[in-house]
């Protein structure tokens, strides 16, 4: 999950590559890092040994042993330049885009990958409510499942975005936003060694070897670890232990991530049968252009969208797989060169569950992929409603359940052929 959400964006005890430390002499000892020139080493030391004791102190954590722990930390020239925007002449593409992600390399994955896990995923699906071919498609999209997690230390992309960030309009909050994921990681991997919190100013407990190999495991160059590629702060709060062996480990275990994934879009709001979104139709184009403003908020109702000529008025007809009149929707715009160059727009409408993909990863052109990658796999973008009027004893829920059943064992016997 770049800044996941809400970013966005989760994994934890991974046995990564990591160097074993040089013990220090004095739990003082400055900091060794590699920075451009000795006035910026200094200053990314001061910063770096000034959050270690904030940790230190609202923590209860012997302040050594997290200097121990950052004793070898670099900053990541090339990592600053990842994370620079775009430059002024840059024309964002949503063609281009899906052709990165919904392609036949990682489709054939994303079967293989279901196929191996299909017995979780069907259960995660009953108990979570997100579809399996949702959480398929995330996990392709962020990884090819397991194929491209990173190679940077976590530690290092970390502290060299939160002190060294490079310079535009919005450095401060966004150094702001990774010193905070930076502490999320301490104390993510405080806990993984066996430490407590807070911990009483005690290492009693504490496995250094774990610590550091937490530390230092593999991340992409923007902090995110393992399959679904969370935040630090997204493992401690919506990563769950999915194949229960006591431990949450999203680089190594397909079930933790499934798991992971399914726990971060259900509490991050995804609603169990809806449709994620819904064309724009042809007469409604140009009003739907008035409308889009690129903020990801649902501010429209639908009934309001079909009075504009933008939805039909089946999409408001949950008997026709769509929802009801009175949700909320918001207009999403994909914009792309066509092949003169000229600007054209693919336009939306988002309801909920986009929102939630959106949560995972701000970006349109992210979740539009994630649903369209997960309808290559089968998802059907509709409610699933029966047509057949329910009764009023709690017949809506049965028949409901009856319909997701039925869809389960469909897709089932699809893939046994």
């Amino acid at each position: 999950m770049n800044f996941r959400i809400p970013l966005l964006l989760l994994t934890l005890t991974l046995a990564a590559c990591s160097s074993t430390p040089t013990q220090p002499t004095k739990s003082q000892q400055s900091i060794v890092n590699q920075t451009e020139d000795a006035a910026s080493e200094a200053r990314f030391s001061q910063n770096l040994n000034e959050l270690l004791g904030q940790v230190s102190q609202t923590q209860e954590i012997p302040l050594p042993a997290l200097e121990m722990g950052f004793l070898d930390v670099k900053t990541i020239p090339s990592i600053r330049k990842l994370v620079l925007p775009p430059s002024a002449t840059f024309k964002k593409n949503w063609l281009a885009y899906r052709k990165r992600f919904i392609e036949p390399v990682r489709l054939k994955a994303g079967k293989a990958f279901w196929e191996q896990n299909q017995a979780f995923l069907s259960q995660t699906e009953q108990e979570s409510g997100v579809p399996a071919e949702i959480i398929v498609a995330i996990i392709g999209i962020e990884t090819i499942y397991g194929r491209q997690t990173g190679n940077f230390r976590v530690k290092d992309v970390l502290s060299t975005l939160a002190f060294s960030y490079p310079e535009t309009p919005n450095k401060p909050a966004r150094e702001q936003l990774f010193k905070d994921q930076l502490k999320e990681l301490i104390l993510l991997c405080w806990t993984e060694a066996g430490g407590k919190l807070p911990s009483k100013n005690s290492s009693q407990g504490v496995n250094s070897a774990i610590f550091s190999s937490c530390l230092n495991q593999n991340s992409s160059y923007a902090g995110a670890i393992g399959l679904p590629q969370f935040m630090p702060g997204s493992i401690r709060n919506f990563a769950v232990d999915g194949d229960g062996d006591g431990r949450i480990d999203l680089k190594n275990s397909p079930k933790d991530a499934i798991a992971s994934v399914a726990s971060f879009m259900k509490k991050h709001g995804w609603q169990p049968g809806m449709p994620i979104s819904f064309p724009v139709q042809a007469n409604g184009i140009e009003t739907a252009k008035q409308l889009a403003d690129g903020e990801p908020q649902l501010k429209f109702t639908v009934q309001e969208l079909i009075d504009k000529g933008i939805l039909t008025k089946q999409q408001g007809d949950l008997q026709s797989g769509g929802v009801e009149p009175q949700s909320k929707a918001f207009i999403i715009d994909l914009p792309y060169p066509d092949k003169d160059g000229t600007d054209q727009v693919q336009y939306f409408v988002g309801l909920n569950n986009f929102l939630t993909i959106v949560q995972y990863n701000r970006s349109y052109f992210y979740a539009q992929s994630v649903a369209e990658f997960a309808e290559a796999l089968g998802y059907k973008n509709q409610s699933v409603v029966p047509a057949e009027s329910p009764s009023k004893n709690g017949g809506a829920k049965a028949a409901t359940e009856k319909s997701k059943t039925k869809k389960s064992s469909q897709k089932k016997k699809a893939k046994s052929t």
